[in-house]
């Protein structure tokens, strides 16, 4: 597969769970791939070795997200990465994936929590975005992973829930902005997703519990993830601007 040859790519937190099967996917179709971590080198490292034992064009960019200056470092580490690989410059697509959870109902959720997520889940896809906007090219991509919680209630993620309202609300607002400059905005939502951060869904019990939730009666898999985003990257989506697209698996049907 060839539909993404000649393009660029960053997904950030990137190295494991989902931006990892996003990561593995988008170089999968031929794109270069930055793939984004914020502490855990190790996991990105092993990230790219995976793309380019299978062919495919990867490196690794570490900035952590959710402190003053992210974006900066973020971008800052992007151009010098890519410039050591390949000598180029200038993005075509973005994935917002990189954030982090938060259980919790209202009454029992610390304030320093609820401003970590947001700033991780919410701030920095935004500034992100908009010191990205001078690399992205005309025709680009920007793909933001929201959640199945904005549709599906579940108090225990409160907080979390409204970082990915945020995210819906950004995307449909930013596609209006950018159509002009033929770049699509879209959202991924993914429900439950067998990773290493959902290991406590292994237990047989909790993993039958889990697929019950989806008409498919199993838990997603990163891949499941990586394939929705892929279309949404390449020209096959070149109509569709604006759209959170559910990738639960029919889950609460």
């Amino acid at each position: 597969m060839s539909r993404l040859a000649g393009k660029t790519a960053l997904v950030t937190g990137g190295s494991r769970g989902i931006g990892r099967g996003i990561a593995l996917r988008l170089a999968g179709e031929g794109a270069l791939v930055a793939v984004h971590y914020g502490n855990n080198e190790a996991a990105a490292k092993e990230t790219v070795a995976e793309i380019e034992a299978a062919g495919g064009q990867a490196f690794a960019v570490g900035a952590e997200l959710g402190v003053p200056g992210d974006a900066a470092a973020l971008w800052a580490a992007f151009d010098a990465g890519l410039a050591a690989h390949s000598g180029g410059s200038g993005l075509d697509i973005l994935v917002n994936n990189a954030g982090v959870g938060l259980y919790g109902v209202v009454g029992e959720v610390a304030e320093a929590d609820f401003d970590r997520v947001f700033a991780i889940n919410a701030k920095a896809p935004y500034f992100i975005i908009q010191q990205g906007l001078e690399r992205l090219r005309d025709g680009g991509r920007v793909i933001n992973i929201s959640s199945g919680v904005t549709r599906i209630a579940y108090p225990i993620t409160s907080a979390y829930s409204m970082t990915k309202g945020a995210i819906n609300t950004l995307t449909l607002t930013l596609a209006q902005q950018l159509g002009p400059r033929g770049i699509t905005v879209n959202a991924v939502a993914p429900g439950l997703v067998n990773t290493d951060l959902t290991a406590e869904l292994r237990e047989p019990k909790a993993q039958a519990e889990a697929a019950a939730l989806s008409v498919f009666n199993r838990v997603g898999e990163p891949a499941d993830i990586g394939d929705a985003v892929a279309f949404l990257a390449s020209d096959d989506a070149r109509w569709v601007t604006a759209q959170v697209l559910d990738a639960t698996g029919g889950s609460h049907l």
